[in-house]
């Protein structure tokens, strides 16, 4: 690497869910327009730290490479981002405008830090899919069976939808949120707008009320303290205080409704 350009990434490591957390610092040769994706691949092709010691390859989630699956979220410099798209020039300094990067800095990469650590910069994500599932994240359309044409969708309410329908699951809204920690149990903002979306399709609406009497309960909207970190930490840039907004309006229509109704 003495003849060719390298750059340093510092990267914490954890061996299982019960190990001691460790950084680890890789120096790796440097490549214009490398994503961090790239970047963990050559610690993959060489996993020998700077100081001279054998390591192992780091672990991390991955799969689409172009966000859209949202599995590669990790805290990269300190910022909740997904690694497909974090490009290193940008990351050590390079400007839009063809400014050389800065290779004497060194990259940060660490595990989202509110979800259990599985090993290295991969973690248990779940709760997501949890709380989906808390307030039926789905169309309820049982059977396989010929069921005929679907109801009709109006396009101003397809333009509301489509927006919320871009969610990757990659749960930096979860990240960034104060709101969303042990104390608080909050849904957090992705489960909101996907409540909204199914609230607002024409065959899932047939769930609508549970899903807001679901909201209403422990952990639900009246967490949420409007720090819209979620909608500018969101790479899909997703309505999300929107959506909650709306939401929280819905649950509380629902919450007087059935008051009166007992």
């Amino acid at each position: 690497m003495a003849d060719q350009q390298t750059i340093k990434v510092s990267i914490k490591r954890q061996a299982s869910p019960d190990a001691k957390a460790s950084t680890e610092t890789f120096e790796i040769p440097y490549r214009p327009n490398m994503n961090i994706t790239s970047l963990l691949g050559e610690v993959a092709l060489n996993p020998r730290t700077v100081s001279g010691v054998d390591s192992t390859p780091i672990t991390y989630d991955s799969n689409c490479l172009e966000e859209i699956c949202g599995s590669c979220a990790m805290l990269i410099n300190g910022k909740a981002m997904m690694a497909c798209s974090a490009l290193v020039d940008k990351l050590l300094g390079a400007a839009e405008h063809g400014q050389k990067p800065d290779l004497s800095k060194t990259i940060t990469l660490a595990p989202l830090s509110k979800f259990p650590v599985v090993r290295d910069l991969a973690v248990d994500r779940s709760v997501l899919f949890e709380n989906l599932k808390k307030v039926k994240a789905w169309v309820p359309v049982d059977g396989s069976y010929d069921l005929g044409p679907g109801p009709r969708q109006v396009p101003q309410i397809q333009e509301q939808r489509y927006p919320l329908s871009n969610c990757i699951s990659c749960t930096i809204c979860m990240e960034v949120c104060p709101q969303f920690n042990d104390a608080t149990g909050f849904v957090g903002a992705a489960t909101i707008a996907q409540t909204k979306l199914f609230n607002m399709d024409p065959a899932g609406k047939v769930l609508k009320e549970e899903r807001l009497r679901a909201l209403a309960g422990d952990g639900g909207i009246q967490e949420c303290g409007f720090a819209q970190n979620c909608v500018q930490a969101c790479p899909k840039q997703l309505p999300l205080t929107e959506a909650i907004s709306d939401i929280g309006r819905d649950v509380f229509v629902q919450q007087v409704k059935d008051f009166f109704t007992r």
